[in-house]
């Protein structure tokens, strides 16, 4: 399939590489309330959500999962597919009927193996991604269980 770039991908891929890695997606969809992945499970694959919001939540013991972040339109669902040991650490619930389009992880990291140049980029691409997200769980976990002022920077 020869879907459009998303605009992530326009600000953090070359077109060689986004035109590439397009060639490997399918689209997908979710209902509200489908799990589209469960912390712990196998990081098999990744999505860039076309429409739809997808929220990321992480498990707290003794409570229901925290709701980490809300991602949407042409954002990145997933970058535990690329690192080791292919595992989530959070979890991704659809939060009202999403459309993404959706890619074989194993292929991907084959891809980028294979040609260097694209693994760097498609790994700054996921690196930046990955950061934000632990910024935003970080940030989120303190809001809800830490004490006040237990957050600010000193």
């Amino acid at each position: 399939m020869n879907a459009p770039p998303t605009p992530g991908m326009l600000r953090a891929l070359p077109a060689e590489h986004r035109q590439r890695l397009m060639r490997f997606a399918r689209e997908v969809s979710f209902p509200p309330g489908a799990r589209i992945f469960h912390e712990g499970g196998t990081a098999d694959r990744f999505w860039i959500i076309r429409t739809g919001t997808v929220a990321l939540d992480m498990r707290v013991p003794g409570r229901r999962p925290a709701v980490i972040e809300t991602l949407g339109h042409h954002e990145l669902i997933g970058w535990s597919w690329l690192f080791t040991p292919h595992v989530w650490h959070l979890g991704a619930e659809a939060t009202s009927p999403v459309r993404a389009h959706e890619f074989d992880a194993t292929a991907i990291r084959l891809m980028c193996r294979e040609d260097p140049a694209l693994g760097f980029a498609v790994a700054q691409w996921v690196g930046g991604i990955l950061a934000h997200r632990l910024h935003s769980a970080r940030t989120r976990l303190l809001d809800l269980y830490a004490p006040y002022g237990s957050g600010s920077v000193r």
